[in-house]
């Protein structure tokens, strides 16, 4: 069994990976951590998980005999915390913050579609951004075979539980219902990540990528919408992308129209492409707290341990 320990586990991606960890057949839950609710039992935060899991929620931090450390700390604050505490070399680190994104300190980045053999080999494995996520799989291959040329115009629409557990004048439920708005126009924090993994898959791009973050009025999900003119044919695109992915565990190229509802409660990536008005327009579906996160963090864990992607993964949409 992995020795395995969560760090800032109160929140929606703590949540989903106690879910997960807690039924995967290699895990072995160690113990469970968060500064804000210490001494309760896991399924009073997380009322999902009553009879599931036994553990408390603790703020020690114990560094030795773990195989494996998830790290769920907000943004800016892992660098810090791993300054203070000195794991194992051989324990394998998975953060899910920003901080390690560039793959500054020996940090690999997690998105396996591209890195499958790196995180095989890596002890530590920063685990990319949902929107990140649902953009580079909507595009890389063709970044890849160089079909891009000019600007590429994308529309992503995300749950409110992509803003987070802690409430905020946007995901208040009576902002949310029936609205939809705009954030953080053509500057959103995970084009950073997007840009370097697209120059290292080819060393050309040079694109803009223009990108118009929606605010959804649903719990959980992202749409990605991509755009860029393209000469070739539907045909020669597809073919692109069905190579591309043809080993993918989890991402999967679609010959019909896809739905967010596909994807919700799994950890996959719909893809599905058409042709219109000399634009090759590209869709993607993934859900935001597992594809988007928590999932794709126990994939790079099932990477990292030799173990079969898709080991305690296996979860079905909700469909209706």
């Amino acid at each position: 069994m992995i020795k395995t320990a969560i760090i800032g586990a109160a929140g929606y991606t703590g949540g989903e990976l106690i879910r997960l960890l807690v039924h995967h057949p290699n895990c072995e839950l160690v113990y469970i951590h968060s500064n804000s609710q210490v001494g309760n039992h896991v399924s009073e935060v997380h009322p999902d998980l009553i009879g599931d899991c036994d553990l408390y929620f603790t703020d020690q931090v114990e560094t030795s005999g773990l195989d494996a450390v998830f790290l769920g700390l907000p943004h800016g604050q892992t660098c810090s915390f791993l300054d203070q505490h000195a794991f194992d070399p051989k324990t394998v680190i998975i953060d899910l913050s920003t901080d390690f994104r560039d793959e500054s300190d020996g940090f690999i980045y997690g998105l396996p579609e591209v890195n499958r053999e790196k995180i095989k080999n890596a002890k530590r494995i920063a685990n990319p951004g949902c929107f990140a996520t649902g953009i580079q799989l909507a595009l890389l291959p063709a970044v890849l075979n160089g079909l891009v040329n000019g600007s590429i115009h994308i529309n992503g629409i995300t749950g409110s539980t992509g803003a987070g557990k802690k409430l905020a004048d946007t995901s208040h439920f009576s902002y949310r219902l029936s609205n939809i708005s705009v954030y953080k126009l053509f500057t959103h924090q995970h084009l950073k990540e997007i840009k370097q993994t697209f120059i290292q898959t080819n060393a050309d791009f040079d694109s803009d990528l223009l990108f118009v973050p929606y605010r959804g009025n649903f719990a959980r999900g992202i749409w990605i919408t991509a755009y860029f003119p393209f000469e070739g044919s539907l045909e020669e695109a597809k073919t692109f992308y069905q190579e591309f992915y043809k080993n993918a565990a989890f991402t999967h190229v679609a010959d019909h129209d896809i739905d967010l509802k596909q994807v919700v409660n799994t950890n996959k990536c719909l893809v599905h492409l058409q042709k219109e008005a000399g634009q090759l327009v590209i869709y993607s579906a993934i859900d935001n707290l597992l594809k988007g996160a928590s999932g794709q963090a126990v994939q790079n864990y099932n990477l990292a341990f030799g173990l079969d992607e898709k080991t305690g993964l296996n979860l079905k949409s909700i469909a209706f």
